[in-house]
């Protein structure tokens, strides 16, 4: 089968200026994206994971046109991105920016009303795909207000619309739960999932690796601009198999992170702050050989442990074995 997106040595470079000193600056290059190669099959739903900072945003601006890439080529449902730009955003839906997307000054009908002319649909075709949207995502109360009066929640629900106004073949959804509440996140993936098993292609971004889990067939990890894990995610989930995963949740002080990742037997250990503490993620080809000499580790440098659990092998926990860092870690360059 034929990608319908294919993406062959992609990279993206951006300059900036640091100070030097006081009266000099220097120009200081920073690689976005890094030679990255990737196909995205018809019906798929695909998922970019990384933290942020990793280049997915880059990645997804460059394959809807916003950016040019500094090398390589991509092709979008057939057509090549520096040569068909105006065919590649009539085959594309996107939800790049979140509310920032839409005007706020119009209503949220206005907005669907002015994006559906912009891909040049007819009055009252697009009337008709307007009112679609407006009963699929349940936003017929707010849907005559300006956007500017819409909670943060309202906002990513129209712009969401907004992406669905072209019923183009391949959805592009940049981290679109991300100020939604539980029960609204959990509605939106609901239909994304319908969407794809529509027909639809969607290439969804997240730093969620639950929300991959839930929507993906195959994802690709990606760390300061390439692309570190591809696969189904039973596949990467089995790469771990040989490893174990123990979850360990407390006080611990950086000097006993510092000794548990020192230990023989580690092979990688990430540490997060969750719900008030700490969590401690140690993965080892031995987990039960090693858990004696980590506690005593842990403890003897000052760290006091209130659950230790071994666990089910997670995405987050293929980011840490490949990475030694956990997604909360912020990777963009200052």
């Amino acid at each position: 089968m034929e990608p319908i997106i294919k993406v062959r040595g992609l990279g993206k470079t951006y300059q900036s200026k640091e100070r030097a000193n006081l009266f000099r600056s220097k120009v200081k290059n920073i690689e976005a994206l890094k030679q990255v190669d990737l196909d995205i099959f018809p019906g798929e739903a695909f998922g970019l994971l990384g933290p942020n900072g990793a280049g997915k945003t880059t990645l997804i601006k460059c394959l809807t046109t916003l950016l040019l890439p500094t090398s390589g080529t991509a092709y979008i449902n057939c057509y090549q991105l520096e040569r068909d730009e105006n065919a590649i955003r009539a085959s594309i839906g996107c939800m790049l920016m979140g509310e920032r997307g839409l005007y706020w000054k119009l209503t949220g009908r206005e907005n669907l009303d002015f994006f559906g002319a912009l891909y040049r649909i007819p009055p009252d075709a697009r009337k008709k795909q307007a009112d679609r949207i407006i009963e699929l995502l349940n936003l017929g109360e707010i849907i005559d207000r300006a956007v500017e009066t819409l909670s943060s929640g309202q906002k990513m629900k129209l712009a969401f619309g907004k992406a669905l106004i072209n019923d183009a073949p391949i959805l592009i959804l940049d981290e679109p739960t991300n100020t939604l509440d539980l029960p609204n996140a959990r509605e939106l993936r609901a239909i994304v999932h319908d969407l794809n098993r529509q027909g639809r292609t969607v290439v969804y971004t997240t730093h969620l690796m639950s929300e991959a889990e839930e929507l993906c067939d195959r994802v690709a990890i990606i760390d300061r601009g390439e692309i570190i894990a591809l696969g189904a995610i039973p596949e990467l989930k089995a790469s771990l198999n040989r490893d174990g995963v123990t979850k360990i949740e407390g006080v611990i002080p950086r000097d006993a992170y510092r000794a548990a990742r020192a230990l023989e037997g580690v092979s990688r250990a990430a540490l997060s702050s969750k719900n008030g503490s700490q969590e401690l993620v140690v993965v080892s080809p031995n987990p039960r050989q090693i858990l004696p000499q980590l506690i005593r580790a842990l403890m003897e440098n000052g760290a006091v442990l209130e659950q230790i659990a071994p666990t089910e092998v997670t995405l987050e926990d293929v980011f840490i074995a490949k990475t030694g860092r956990t997604l909360e870690e912020d990777t963009r360059v200052k």
